[in-house]
């Protein structure tokens, strides 16, 4: 009955009617909240970094093994983008990123009170807000101590639609890893150069793509053997899907006369131009 229904409809008004359904499906996806008092003070706070480093260069730190082969002191000074946990080695660094993003649902429901503490502005994805209601509303037993308590800036985040945003105030594809949420932000910050380091993009840990595991021992697959250690639920790598979505940044970069390179020692990456880390500060 429905696929006569549908032969009997012209074709111009069935994709009229396709694209009313996918326009109210992404307005429902939109957070309640662009109406919401939280939702409205992160896009306030979007807004005054739009272009705020235009022409500088920043660092977008993956977390992979990697890292303990890269001179991460040379960084102090620079502008820095950290992700997930890598508020693990702020201690032996002796110095924080310049930002911290978390956008999977499990690392921050799992790591909300740490996240809550940093000294840094932080972004989490706009679904994460319960996480983070919750934690509050718990005696944070964090690693940092924040010389004040400020809410973190809200993005909204989805896992369909692949697209390169140049404007973070609006939705942002996650493209099934934080380090493109990253590259998205840097360009919404006006930065010419955005140079990968500890992107190793290759894991022991294997898989179907997206699956939700829970790690039972050390974890081999980033710089610290505790990031995702024993008991910490995450989701396996999609990396062809990360690829997908470098390229798209790669792309964006490219168009607007910017550029995106790739510092990481011995990285599997070969979306980016590689370059020498040390030579990057000669």
């Amino acid at each position: 009955m429905r696929e006569r229904f549908k032969q009997s409809v012209p074709v111009p008004l069935l994709t009229t009617a396709r694209e009313t359904r996918d326009w109210l499906r992404r307005v429902a996806a939109w957070p309640t909240a662009a109406f919401h008092p939280l939702r409205r003070e992160s896009i306030r706070r979007l807004g005054e970094l739009k272009d705020a480093h235009k022409g500088q260069r920043c660092f977008i730190i993956g977390n992979g093994p990697s890292l303990k082969n890269t001179d991460l002191s040379r960084l102090r000074g620079e502008y820095t983008f950290g992700m997930n946990r890598v508020y693990l080695a702020f201690e032996d660094w002796g110095f924080t990123t310049s930002y911290l993003v978390a956008v999977n649902t499990l690392v921050i429901e799992q790591c909300a009170p740490d996240l809550l503490a940093l000294p840094v502005p932080v972004f989490l994805s706009w679904r994460s807000r319960k996480s983070v209601a919750s934690a509050r509303r718990q005696a944070p037993g964090t690693r940092h101590q924040a010389p004040e308590t400020r809410d973190p800036i809200y993005l909204h985040t989805t896992y369909s639609g692949p697209r390169f945003a140049t404007d973070a105030r609006g939705r942002l594809w996650e493209g099934a890893t934080v380090t493109y949420v990253c590259l998205q932000l840097a360009f919404h910050m006006g930065f010419e150069t955005a140079v990968l380091i500890g992107v190793d993009h290759s894991f022991k840990s294997t898989g179907t793509p997206n699956t939700t595991v829970t790690s039972l021992g050390d974890d081999p697959d980033h710089f610290d053997p505790g990031y995702f250690g024993a008991g910490f639920r995450w989701q396996l790598p999609d990396l062809d899907t990360s690829e997908t979505g470098y390229r798209m940044a790669e792309r964006a970069y490219e168009s607007a006369g910017r550029r995106v390179l790739d510092a990481t020692v011995g990285g599997k990456l070969e979306v980016f131009e590689k370059v020498e880390y040390d030579e990057l500060f000669s």
